[in-house]
C-alpha cells in the first residue's frame, strides 16, 4: 500500500516533525508514503504537468493523507481527486490551526492533534481501522 500525504507547499519545512510522525506511523503499517512536493520541483508555467502527475500519482495511491495545518488550495483539489477516485482520505492538523470545514466534511477520517505523540496515536488508530474496512 501507498499513501499520498497533501501538504502545503510553503510549510513543508515547518512541519517536517509532524511528516516523520506521519512516515513512522506508515512504516508501522508496511505503508509507502509518498509525498508530492517532496518529489518533484515546477516552474510556475507549468501548472498543467504539475496537476497531470499529481492526478496520476495520487492514481497510484490507496490512501489520501490531507495535513491541514496550513489551508491551502492545492490540499483541497488533491483530497477531492482522491475522493473521487474512492480512496480514503484521512484529514489531519494542529488542534490550534484554522478547520477546513470543506476539507474536513470530504474526508473519511479525522485527526486533530495536540502534538507529535498524539498525532501517532491518533493515525495509527485511524490506520487500523483503514486496514480492517479494506480487508472486508
Amino acid at each position: 500500500m501507498t499513501a499520498y500525504i497533501s501538504i502545503s507547499y510553503s510549510l513543508r519545512k515547518i512541519l517536517d516533525q509532524e511528516l516523520n510522525a506521519i512516515m513512522d506511523v506508515l512504516n508501522t503499517f508496511s505503508i509507502t508514503p509518498f509525498i508530492f512536493v517532496d518529489q518533484y520541483q515546477f516552474d510556475p508555467g507549468q501548472e498543467r504537468q504539475m496537476m497531470q502527475q499529481a492526478t496520476a500519482d495520487i492514481d497510484r495511491c490507496d490512501i489520501l493523507i490531507a495535513e491541514t495545518s496550513d489551508k491551502a488550495i492545492g490540499i483541497g483539489i488533491e483530497a477531492g481527486y482522491a475522493k473521487a477516485r474512492n480512496k480514503p482520505v484521512v484529514y489531519i492538523r494542529r488542534k490550534n490551526a484554522e478547520h477546513s470545514t470543506t476539507l474536513s466534511g470530504l474526508s473519511d477520517f479525522r485527526v486533530i492533534y495536540e502534538d507529535c505523540d498524539d498525532l501517532r496515536k491518533q493515525l495509527a488508530d485511524t490506520i487500523k481501522h483503514i486496514l480492517k474496512e479494506a480487508a472486508g
